[in-house]
């Protein structure tokens, strides 16, 4: 959708516009609004003085479309925010690892595979989404790569589910069960009849799954277990893959390289806000271990924290009140006092958190003794029981508790949709390659969507009219950008 703007015709062509838009706001009007006379009124502006209506209605328009020429830029019928998936982030602390496209047969040829696997948790009902969910990962990336699938039931999967997986990639592929030890009710639970009223609960309150009790033994599974099972003990890196999910653009690098040599830990693709009522003490555990163990605060940490505001300014205003120069001596601090029932040593949780139904990240880390001491305290709490507690904000605080903000990489280049949210970047300008065919001898993808300033993607096809999570309510990446040094637009 393109916006037209005078102001970016000839001097020249300027009266022929305004005339012709001008005829075109006309039309469709009652009678009166059509009459000459009405448009010759004159309206007082202040500081300015009598103006024509018609005068003030033509500046209006003009000023309105050129406000929406600069808000949105379009490729085909799909609207794109200039400030979502375009506006440049700080590149200093977490760059891009591939701008653009690179020959992904001559990237999966110059270097070995790393030690890795997707990893899919899914029922024998969900074959379907899975199939749909590897076309989308092997068309874009895995089909150059081939790296392996470990698929992981707390049930057994069907002949028909395994052989049509089989199927489906080039890869090798693995089908493990996860038993009681990793799925249930753990032996230490005083009273499970208690715990099961307390989820029972959960749903008479509307919270979102809390009523479902394989959730809370999913969320649990995903959070403590899900590294050390016997399948994926001998990887040190993993690709979460869920059944439905799409991906919009080409992968032409191996992420599991670029993680290990730029030294990062966790990759996330959208950080969005939990729902408060699924974790309303999940943040008072977790900053209870950060004290219990003397953990220093991360810069990451500062991601998950609402920013503290503080009572006064710089011209010693209080609350509104000028006071004092002496009174002001008597307060060197001058941050807000008020007490946050729900912070913990004056800091609390701003509900953001990397959604973890796509993450890739190191095991070795999952499998680290801190990490394991903070899963065993958050466990003991019984969060994942009387509250909903979710592996996606158990990941993200432990990071922050653990990790450096350096450590941890944003794919902004990958496009991702997991139920109605998505991230889709705009395709960067000079360097999209010609897509080679795919191993089953079809033809790569020809049509991609127009690369665009501050794009970054390769050969990415975004739904028509998305909403990018970017700039979504409830996203997190403005959270994100304070951390890795903000935006480069000087905004």
């Amino acid at each position: 959708m393109a916006f037209l703007s005078p102001y970016n015709r000839p001097i020249e062509d300027l009266k022929r516009v305004s005339s012709a838009q001008f005829k075109a706001l006309r039309q469709g009007m009652p009678r009166n609004l059509q009459s000459r006379n009405f448009w010759q009124r004159r309206v007082r502006i202040k500081f300015i003085g009598e103006v024509k209506l018609w005068i003030v209605t033509l500046l209006m328009f003009l000023l309105s479309a050129f406000g929406l020429h600069q808000l949105f830029s379009g490729s085909g019928d799909r609207l794109i925010f200039l400030d979502g998936s375009t506006r440049p982030l700080n590149q200093k602390i977490d760059p891009l690892f591939q701008e653009g496209c690179t020959d992904a047969k001559q990237e999966a040829a110059k270097y070995p595979r790393e030690n890795a696997a997707f990893m899919v948790l899914a029922r024998d009902s969900e074959l379907d989404g899975v199939l749909s969910s590897m076309e989308s990962v092997e068309k874009r990336f895995n089909q150059w790569f081939n790296y392996p699938w470990v698929f992981l039931n707390n049930g057994e999967f069907s002949d028909n589910f395994k052989e049509r997986v089989r199927a489906a990639t080039n890869g090798k592929v693995e089908f493990g069960f996860v038993s009681e030890d990793m799925w249930g009710f753990p032996d230490w639970l005083p009273d499970v009849d208690e715990v099961k009223e307390a989820i029972q609960q959960q749903g008479d309150r509307a919270i979102m799954y809390g009523n479902m009790e394989t959730y809370h033994h999913m969320c649990r599974f995903f959070s403590g277990f899900f590294f050390n099972h016997p399948l994926l003990l001998k990887y040190e890196w993993y690709w979460r893959v869920e059944p439905d999910v799409t991906f919009f653009c080409d992968l032409t690098y191996d992420p599991f390289r670029y993680m290990r040599v730029h030294n990062k830990v966790y990759g996330f693709n959208i950080a969005i806000k939990e729902l408060v009522d699924t974790v309303p003490n999940m943040f008072r555990y977790a900053s209870g271990w950060k004290r219990k163990n003397s953990v220093r605060s991360t810069s990451l940490w500062e991601m998950f924290l609402r920013p503290r505001h503080r009572r006064g300014d710089e011209d010693g205003m209080v609350n509104g009140v000028k006071l004092p120069k002496d009174v002001l001596k008597l307060d060197p601090i001058r941050d807000d006092q008020d007490v946050d029932p729900e912070s913990m040593e004056g800091e609390s949780y701003n509900m953001c958190h990397f959604w973890s139904n796509f993450e890739i990240a190191s095991l070795k880390w999952f499998r680290s003794a801190q990490y394991k001491s903070f899963f065993d305290e958050m466990d003991a709490s019984g969060g994942f029981w009387r509250e909903r507690w979710g592996d996606a904000p158990i990941h993200s605080l432990a990071a922050g508790l653990m990790l450096e903000t350096k450590q941890v990489h944003y794919f902004r280049d990958i496009g991702y949709q997991h139920s109605d949210i998505l991230h889709c970047p705009v395709n960067a300008p000079g360097k999209q390659l010609k897509a080679p065919a795919n191993v089953d001898g079809s033809p790569g993808r020809s049509t991609w969507d127009k690369p665009r300033k501050g794009g970054c993607g390769c050969r990415c096809v975004c739904p028509p009219d998305h909403v990018e999570v970017e700039t979504k309510e409830g996203s997190c990446f403005a959270d994100w950008a304070r951390v890795v040094g903000g935006w480069d637009d000087k905004e």
